[in-house]
């Protein structure tokens, strides 16, 4: 049986419906990944942390520089950070 609802409240149960749920940021990617102003994402190097000795000046100095995230991977990433 179904109960009933006085008209003043019916408007505020119709909105309630109609949102859609908020979506989570995954927090790993929130750290790793950044937007730019256009709306391209920015990720970090690897292989920056240790063992530096073995590695050339040259790869060091390219190593620190940031990338966007590539085509393939951006749908992935773009999910998880949804409002960043």
């Amino acid at each position: 049986m179904r109960q009933r609802v006085s008209i003043w409240q019916r408007p505020a149960l119709e909105d309630k419906e109609k949102k859609m749920p908020k979506l989570k940021t995954h927090t790993g990617a929130a750290k790793r990944f950044s937007k730019t102003g256009t709306g391209k994402i920015k990720r970090g190097q690897t292989k920056t942390r240790h063992i530096l000795t073995s590695k050339s000046p040259k790869v060091k100095r390219k190593l620190g520089r940031t990338l966007l995230v590539s085509d393939g991977d951006y749908k992935k990433v773009a999910r998880m950070i949804p409002y960043a």
